[in-house]
């Protein structure tokens, strides 16, 4: 590789993209304005449009029944309120006559009091339909719930159209009886704990934000009133104030004004880190590679002298380039603008953050250390969708959803709840966020410093990965000079239906996966639901019918359909070729051998990973239960998924991802779509790497039943040992093959037989790998012997 040609390009494509104004706004001039003037319009909206008051309407209040400024929370929250009342209280004040201007406004006071005799209507039905409910009368029960159904309607209805945001309603002789009831306290008779009288009833629509809003006022006005009533009592009698608090637990509040400036910006700057970098990537990424194809410039750059591997090097750097000056940027702006807008808020609720501090250089610095893998990892996977586009739009329409992905894992990394462990640090985009943001809130802690190896590495590797692909769009004449064409539904299911091929296109291949996933996540509600409602003895038994359907209707039929409707052959689709005798032994022999192996090493990794669910554990228990016949789960968790499973990932999927000629992408696609239609992370990872194994059975065996028979005898193995296993002899001559450890999962393998099963399995392997010869006609066709040994097998684990 010629890094000089490298260069070349790299600079050539900086020129271009700096002389586009455009993109020179977008990366430089916007984020230095963006902030800033978000931040001035926020505080003119504020001044300009503060909250209005509030319309609540009280009726049945007395002469001095009033919300006293000391009952709210802030004391400005009394002024937001508009209190309307019908008694005839003569103005004293300003204030006074403002609230007797309004308290004569007869539409809104002729609303309440028609509200007030529905609810009294409600009130009366309620209470006839609860006697009709102790007494067991179906006929009046029925009635009565239509006709409180109705007048809830009628009262929602005109509510709504009343103008009031919260209507109080004080019941007659309310004081009268508040006077008994102290009264009652001060005698200490027995009829004071059956006191009880009706009580003030507040009215509001938490639908509508704005009542919402004046009821949660109200009710702390209602609370603080509640309790100077009780005050006055306890005083009346001699009692202490702080009787009905008898803990009243005070709070000390240890955070710094560092530590919340650092809470502040931990929030901030890992999403804005992620959100900027991918759309400092995006639209130069499609300039460079769509763009080119548009302008016609494409072929010139081909016939240059650098290679495409140097060509997409550079078109790579440089869009990296523009990905971290748009992070940058943004991330100094809005830290800026941030702190100058805080430190005008002054007191209320700011007040802890008025001093908001930038965080140290030690945190800025790993800031600027996770932008790098990050703005590689966008930088070529923007790269490589605008290099499949044919046009700038087609282009952005393959990179939104690459947006509102990152931006679901941005959101997800956000939650306090969620820190970084070890599973967490190896995830693309995932690491390096969750890792920044322990980071910025602490930088010394050690524990989190642990992380940074496998983030950065595993980030790199991704963004290594990415460009690759993006290289081999490039060095494909398919991809870079197709033409755009318009689509044709119509024309398109015509071709899909008369001109079938043999086996299934990638296309197909990946549509038939995300209709697997599709179909999935739409039955969890459904499967979810019979079980919540099934008696507990036969919650066992649905759950394994359950299974059996989800894998004849949701992991089998959309393959088989979509076999039968776009293929010309299912022999050829779906593998059903009969195997060779050698192959099928060797398969079945595999399976005996790789499961101890997967075994221990699931159980060796059990740390990286998250608790397992507690449905998965529930699952786990039934099997282990000898409460049901064998053959149940035996059906359940062995049979349907070896044939429902190898039908979909080794037949239909496997046959289509090989369409384009790449037998060992195809076996890691394939492995990597079969694990992730287990969804849970332990699973995930397990079957990916098992369906390595069972791809690489089914390409060199050209059948699928050897995969059958494999994953029919793995999964019996371990439904055997879950059922059966903590029986398993583990004394005398066992004591050197197995070991039976409840603490452990129960059954166990010793090293010895970890041994003989590795070196068992690495000559299986070789076996299945080998080459072969297969007659065709008149010829002999030698099967391609190129294929590297997969990964040693003691990393194959159950699925």
């Amino acid at each position: 590789m010629n890094w000089r040609n490298v260069g070349l390009i790299f600079r050539r494509e900086v020129i271009d993209q700096l002389r586009d104004r455009r993109t020179l706004f977008m990366i430089a001039v916007l984020p230095l304005l963006l902030y800033p003037a978000l931040g001035v319009g926020m505080v003119q909206l504020t001044v300009l449009f503060s909250e209005q008051p509030r319309t609540v309407v009280i009726l049945g209040a007395k002469e001095g029944d009033r919300f006293l400024d000391r009952w709210f929370r802030h004391v400005g929250d009394a002024d937001k309120l508009r209190v309307i009342t019908d008694d005839d209280v003569p103005p004293a004040s300003p204030d006074a006559a403002e609230t007797a201007e309004l308290a004569g406004n007869p539409s809104l006071l002729q609303h309440a009091r028609t509200l007030r005799e529905q609810i009294e209507q409600r009130e009366v039905v309620s209470a006839q339909l609860a006697e009709a409910e102790r007494a067991g009368d179906l006929p009046a029960i029925a009635t009565l719930r239509q006709k409180h159904a109705d007048l809830t309607e009628t009262l929602g209805d005109l509510f709504g159209a009343s103008g009031i945001q919260v209507l109080i309603v004080i019941p007659t002789d309310f004081a009268r009886h508040l006077a008994e009831m102290k009264q009652a306290v001060v005698d200490r008779g027995e009829r004071v704990a059956e006191f009880d009288y009706p009580r003030p009833l507040i009215v509001q629509n938490s639908a509508d934000e704005k009542s919402l809003i004046a009821a949660n006022r109200v009710q702390r006005v209602m609370d603080a009133w509640e309790r100077e009533i009780l005050k006055l009592a306890l005083q009346e009698v001699g009692l202490p104030a702080s009787l009905p608090a008898p803990i009243n637990a005070s709070a000390i509040d240890l955070a710094e004004e560092q530590q919340i400036s650092a809470n502040v910006w931990s929030k901030l700057f890992p999403a804005l880190l992620v959100i900027m970098a991918l759309t400092g990537a995006f639209y130069p990424a499609i300039d460079l590679a769509a763009g080119e194809k548009e302008r016609g410039t494409m072929e010139t750059l081909l016939i240059c002298p650098a290679s495409r591997t140097e060509i997409v090097l550079g078109k790579f750097l440089t869009v990296m380039v523009f990905s971290a000056a748009t992070a940058l940027l943004n991330l100094s702006s809005l830290g800026f603008t941030g702190k100058y807008m805080i430190s005008l808020a002054g007191g209320g609720a700011m007040a802890k953050v008025a001093d908001l501090t930038l965080p140290p250089l030690a945190s800025l610095a790993w800031v600027l250390v996770m932008l790098v893998p990050l703005s590689a990892l966008f930088s070529a996977l923007c790269l490589a969708f605008a290099t499949f586009a044919r046009s700038s739009k087609e282009g952005q329409y393959y990179l939104t959803p690459l947006l509102m992905v990152t931006m679901g894992l941005t959101v997800f990394c956000l939650s306090p709840a969620v820190e970084i462990q070890p599973f967490y640090s190896v995830m693309p985009v995932m690491g390096p966020a969750l890792l920044l943001k322990g980071l910025l809130l602490d930088s010394s802690s050690t524990q989190l410093l642990v992380y940074a190896i496998p983030v950065l590495a595993t980030s790199f590797g991704y963004a290594v990965l990415a460009l690759w692909w993006a290289i081999d769009q490039f060095a494909s004449e398919d991809v870079l000079f197709r033409e755009a064409e318009r689509f044709d539904l119509r024309l398109w299911l015509r071709h899909l239906l008369r001109d079938k091929e043999a086996t299934p296109s990638f296309a197909e291949a990946g549509f038939c996966f995300v209709m697997i996933m599709l179909m999935q996540f739409m039955a969890l509600k459904f499967f979810q639901a019979p079980l919540q409602t099934v008696a507990e003895d036969q919650r066992g038994r649905l759950m394994m019918q359950l299974l059996i359907i989800q894998q004849l209707v949701i992991v089998a039929t959309p393959p088989l359909f979509m076999g039968v409707m776009l293929t010309s052959s299912i022999r050829d689709t779906f593998r059903l070729r009969w195997p060779g005798l050698i192959d099928l032994v060797a398969a079945g022999l595999l399976a005996f051998v790789m499961h101890p192996l997967s075994l221990e090493f699931a159980a060796s990794i059990q740390w990286f990973f998250p608790p397992l669910p507690p449905s998965v554990t529930e699952i786990l228990a039934t099997i282990s239960s000898g409460d049901m016949p064998w053959w149940i789960p035996f059906l359940a968790f062995a049979v349907a998924p070896a044939v429902c499973e190898e039908l979909a990932f080794r037949g239909f999927l496997l046959s289509g991802f090989v369409r384009g000629g790449r037998e060992r992408l195809a076996i890691v696609l394939s492995a990597l779509t079969f694990g992730i239609m287990h969804m849970i992370p332990q699973q995930v990872f397990n079957a990916s790497l098992l369906g390595l194994v069972l791809g690489l059975i089914a390409i060199r065996s050209r059948s699928l039943w050897p995969g059958v028979l494999f994953h029919l005898t793995y999964n019996g193995l371990e439904l055997s040992r879950n059922r059966w296993g903590g029986d398993m002899p583990s004394v005398g001559g066992w004591s050197w093959l197995f070991r039976v450890d409840p603490t452990e999962g129960g059954l166990r393998y010793q090293p010895l037989l970890l041994v003989l099963a590795g070196v068992t399995a690495v000559a299986l392997l070789l076996l299945i790998a080998r080459p072969r010869t297969q007659a065709r006609g008149d010829q002999a066709l030698l099967i391609s012997d190129r294929w590297p040994l997969p990964a040693t097998p003691s990393v194959v684990t159950r699925p």
